[in-house]
Order: C-alpha cells, then structure tokens, then sequence
C-alpha cells in the first residue's frame, strides 16, 4: 500500500527507513533452526518487496544482510550492528516505562535519558528514535501486559493527551484558529517559535497547509508538555545538530581524562571539530583538563562542545522550565443503573465436562466468562448443625474473579503482573439442597511479550474444591459446569445509545458489585485535554458514546518502592517511582473528538462495587 501511494524516500515519498519484526532475537533463542529459518524469510520478504529505503530488525543479532540489526532499551552505548559497514542504529531509546495495574508509575529522569542519548552519539552512533515521544491511551481492550494499565503515558516528553497550539497565521482556520501537531522547535520569552515553516512543516504536511515563510509566533505556551523533559531534549538535539559537520565525518578519537573521564572528538577534514567530554562517575563531580583549558563536568554527565572549545551544553544541567500540570474540576454526572444477575443463565450458555481455558472460550471478545456449578448438600452435613461452614478453594490462572454462593459474593481475588495466578479461599454459606457456584472470571489484558502465548493460560483451571463436608474434601473440578461468556449487558449493547433502550434503569445504587451506570452530559466548553476521575470506583470498564475508553482499576494501589529520586546511576523501572499507596491510574483520557455538543451517552460497568457520584470530568491545564 506504501509503495503503491508512492510514499517511500526512493519514489520522493517522506518514509527513509522500515522495520521488519520486532524484538524477535530473544524469542528465536528458544526457537532453534525454525526460528532462524523464519528471520532468514522475513528478511528476504522485506527486501524484495523493493521499496529503495533500507530494512532494520530491532533486537536480531543474526539480521542477514542488507537488513541492519538495531538496539532497543535505556541505552545502547555498548551496541554494534554485526557488520561494521552497517550504521550504528538505536531504534527504541526508552523514555520511561509502563504503568501496571497495581503497580507505581515509573519516571525516567531527563538528566539520565540525555546521558544515554550523549553516550550513543559520542561512541558513534547514526540515529535515535524514542519510545514514547508522545505518550498514549489504550483505549478499548487493547492494553496487554496482562495487567497493563490504560494510560500508556510512558513519562514522555508528550505526554497522552498530546498538545495543541493556535497559530497567529493560517491558511486553514476555524475561529481564526489552526491546530497542529508537531515536535520540537524552541522557546522564546514562555512562547514557541517556528522559522522555516515552509521548509519544516510543509514536508511533514504536504498540501495540507499552505503557509507563507514568515516568522510565526504561537500565542499560547506549550503548557501541556511534559517539562523539563520535552525542553532538555529539545536543548541537546539542537547542539547535536550544531557538531553534525564533525560527527559524520569519521570516528571519534577517544581519550582517556580519568578513571571515570573520556573525551570523544571528531574532526573534519575542512576544520571541524566536536568534543564530547564525559564523567561516568554516580558520585563525584569532576574537572577535567582538555586541550589546556579546565571543564567541570556534573557527575554521570556529558559536556558536549560543538566547536571542542566552547560547552555549549551538559546532559545533568537543565535550563527547559518545569511544567506544572493540574487537573480541574469541571463537572459531576447523574447516573442511572442497571444490575447483573449472577442467578440467570442466557441462552447462550453451554455445558461441558470439567473445567476450560478461558480464552480459548471468549477469543478474547469480551473479558468476562461465567463458570456455574451445583453442589448438592445433604440434610445430615454436620456443618448445618454446629454452623462451621465448608472451605471453597478455587485455583485459576488469572487475572481476577468473583465468586458467588446462591446469587451472593463470597469474595474477589486478582493476581498482578508479576503473579497472574490467583487463588481464592473462603468458608461458604451452603443450605441443604442445591447450591449454585457462579465464578466470573475476568482477564486484564493479553500477554504481548514471550513465548508460545497460546500456553499463556487464563481461568479457572482448577482444583476447585470443598472441605469440611461428611466425606471430608470434594473435588468439584471434573463435574459439569454451565459456561457463558460475556455479561448481559454486553450482549444487549447497553453500552450503546440504542442498546441503553433494551433494558430498565433505575436509581443509582452505590457498593453495589456488577452494577452498569449510565449518564448523558454536555461537552465542556473549551479545548483543553479531558479525563475521568474514577477514583471512588472499583474496578471496570468505561464507555462514551458506544466508544470504550478502556478497563479501570483505581481501587488497585500501588505497592512497590517510592523512594528518593536520583539521576545519577544506571537506570531501570523499579528506579524512580511514585503513587505508592495511591492507585495506579486515576485519570482516564476522554478525546473530544468522541463528544458531541450536547447528549453525550457516559457508560460504567462496575465489578467490584464503587460509589458513581465521586465520578467527575476534570480538565487537564497549566498553573
């Protein structure tokens, strides 16, 4: 399709490079021969299709030629493709990391990440590419993980509700006003401003917009950038650029100024010179003596002098401002609710023998699959008469369920994203007769890294067992259960304005498990980013307008190590977290292009039982 629409660099398109697979090499480790074949495919695949632009393989060492093995993680200084004619390429330089359900929110300080980047160029490398620049949403069911949280926010330098600005002079307007998205240009007196449009932006837009070279001031600062880590960035790209007459010139000559202390310098033939000096210590500031004059490099540091003379800029000293980002009141809602009933069957469900792998049965098209049984209690059980009732185990292999006793919640259990197996335990209330065992099982995400995922199980696997019976311990795990997949609701749409109409709200219950809720409101006035506050729910998921915002969780906290903050050594996840003890997502992004002026439809579905009257629209903005 790319090549067809004539968008390759080769046929005068924007597109200069293009990746086959991703991150497959650790997985060929345990693949053997196949494995190998099928890189050898894929590379041979891509090349042939002869779209004139060259092809990487992130993390595959054995990329065959002319394919370019490339480097993807916190840093790649070390790296070397496996022919030294290739480029030196790191296609993912981690700006941050995931946020997990239950999890804190990981920080990747900007001293660190500029360190990396320094690191990179001055040993060599030829491109940088960032994972996230722009943070994002996973909107739906689309988070993997399992257990990955919605905001896939990634602590970039955007952060996943984008930025906008209004330009002063626009071919294209609405209210005299342009939006447009771009990266990075600089800062003068708190305000952006852009140079060249025709040369920069047109190539990004083409036809799209037609603006007149002209100096353009943009009238409203770039608030909603994550600073100073946007900012810092921005500060080192522009002095890279300023020693790009060196750096492609030749290879560095490397000196030693120290245990700890390196100078990298890269010369041309026609006078040019560039100096990277570097301090590797975590601890020690250092000064250090080159080309007779004395610089103080901060510890775990880059200086980098664009004309070996002058430090023009350091990776540990930040000059881009710090953005202060709130999010602000706007509104409450008035809800409606609707129950599910754990007593009722629908027609879709099925018996089988035994117990069954949970995706195996949904395909993934819903998280949710009900596993019923009965147990039949005889009158002279000895627990009916001294009250000490039976003890229910039930084992799954993730991610949460719910377990209920005659239409009653006996109890939730959930695993994490280090343990997605789960186990719940409980005395249960059984009568003599028949006894109903309903067990919602719910998933959090598929896995999206490993191998075989289709031995990555979820469910309810078993033992399911009681004790405490006449007969000691029953093992309920091979006798009939009734399965259905999905809730009601889902099956009626009531998520949807037409299927809303399919069923009876009524007043809005709260601490109430399985409840739906639903509320219509206005668009906000303005422009500003938009989010949920769903900190007094559960656990759920989120709809607007028939469109998922994706599954909530704020009633999961964080646990895990929140401590002091520092730059300066190597850095990993774990390093610089927050919002422990706090949930791991409390806000959850509403794009306004999914609202209408007015009658917006606002769908909850609560599993665990939350109060829906805490639930507010706020707006994300600058102090």
């Amino acid at each position: 399709m790319m090549k067809s629409e004539g968008l390759f660099e080769s046929q005068g398109g924007p597109i200069i490079l293009s990746q086959i697979e991703n991150e497959y090499g650790p997985v060929e480790y345990y693949g053997g021969a196949a494995a190998k074949n099928y890189v050898t495919w894929a590379a041979q695949m891509a090349v042939g299709l002869n779209t004139g632009v060259p092809w990487v393989m992130c993390k595959q060492d054995d990329a065959p030629d002319p394919v370019i093995n490339a480097c993807n993680g916190f840093y790649c200084d070390y790296f070397s493709p496996n022919k030294p004619y290739k480029p030196t390429l790191w296609t993912e330089a981690w700006t941050g990391w995931f946020t997990a359900f239950g999890g804190p929110v990981p920080h990747r300080p900007v001293e660190d990440l500029a360190f990396a980047v320094a690191r990179f160029i001055q040993k060599g490398g030829s491109f940088v590419n960032y994972y996230m620049y722009h943070g994002g949403t996973n909107f739906g069911r689309t988070a993997g993980g399992p257990f990955i949280s919605t905001s896939y926010d990634y602590d970039a330098p955007i952060d996943e509700y984008g930025m906008q600005f209004f330009f002063n002079n626009c071919a294209i307007s609405f209210r005299k006003k342009c939006t447009v998205f771009f990266l990075a240009w600089g800062w003068e007196d708190d305000k952006v401003v852009i140079t060249h449009l025709e040369n920069y932006l047109g190539e990004i837009l083409g036809n799209l917009f037609k603006i007149k070279r002209r100096l353009v001031v943009i009238q409203s600062p770039l608030s909603l950038l994550r600073q100073p880590k946007w900012g810092h960035l921005r500060d080192l790209h522009k002095v890279i650029k300023m020693c790009e007459p060196a750096l492609v010139s030749g290879d560095p000559t490397v000196t030693k100024l120290g245990n700890y202390h390196e100078a990298h310098v890269y010369r041309s033939k026609t006078g040019a010179c560039a100096a990277f000096l570097s301090n590797f210590n975590p601890y020690s500031y250092a000064s250090v003596t080159y080309n007779g004059m004395k610089y103080n490099i901060p510890s775990w540091s880059i200086s980098i002098l664009p004309d070996c003379k002058t430090a023009v800029f350091n990776t540990a000293k930040v000059g881009a401002p710090t953005s202060q980002i709130k999010m602000t009141w706007v509104h409450r809602f008035s809800w409606e609710s609707f129950s599910e009933d754990t007593n009722s069957l629908g027609d879709n469900s099925f018996t089988k023998d035994g117990l069954v792998e949970q995706i195996s049965m949904t395909w993934d098209r819903t998280d949710y699959l009900w596993y019923t049984s009965y147990v039949n209690i005889d009158s002279n059980e000895q627990f009916l008469k001294n009250g000490r009732y039976p003890f229910l185990t039930v084992m799954s292999a993730g991610h949460s369920m719910h377990v209920f006793i005659n239409g009653e919640r006996a109890g939730t259990v959930y695993g994490s994203l280090d343990n997605p197996k789960l186990t719940f335990t409980g005395n249960v209330k059984l009568w003599a007769g028949s006894n109903k065992i309903s067990i919602l099982s719910v998933t959090v995400g598929l896995p999206n890294v490993g191998n075989h995922f289709e031995t990555w199980n979820a469910g309810v696997l078993g033992p399911v067992t009681l004790e405490g019976l006449n007969e000691g311990k029953r093992d309920l795990s091979s006798q009939k259960w009734i399965y259905q997949i999905g809730l009601r609701g889902e099956s009626l749409s009531i998520h949807t304005l037409s299927g809303s109409s399919s069923v009876e709200w009524g007043g809005a219950s709260t601490k109430q498990p399985l409840t739906w809720y639903k509320a219509f409101f206005n668009a906000p006035a303005g422009n500003e980013p938009l989010a949920l506050d769903m900190s007094s729910m559960g656990k759920g998921q989120i709809w607007i307008n028939g469109q998922s915002i994706g599954r909530y969780w704020p009633a999961y906290k964080a646990y895990g190590s929140c401590d002091r903050c520092d730059y300066r050594g190597t850095y990993n996840e774990k390093k610089c977290q927050t919002n422990c003890g706090e949930p791991s997502q409390k806000w959850y992004h509403v794009p306004r292009a999914w609202l209408n002026p007015t009658g917006n439809l606002l769908v909850v579905f609560e599993e665990w039982g939350g109060d829906p009257t805490g639930i507010s629209m706020v707006k994300r903005v600058a102090r």
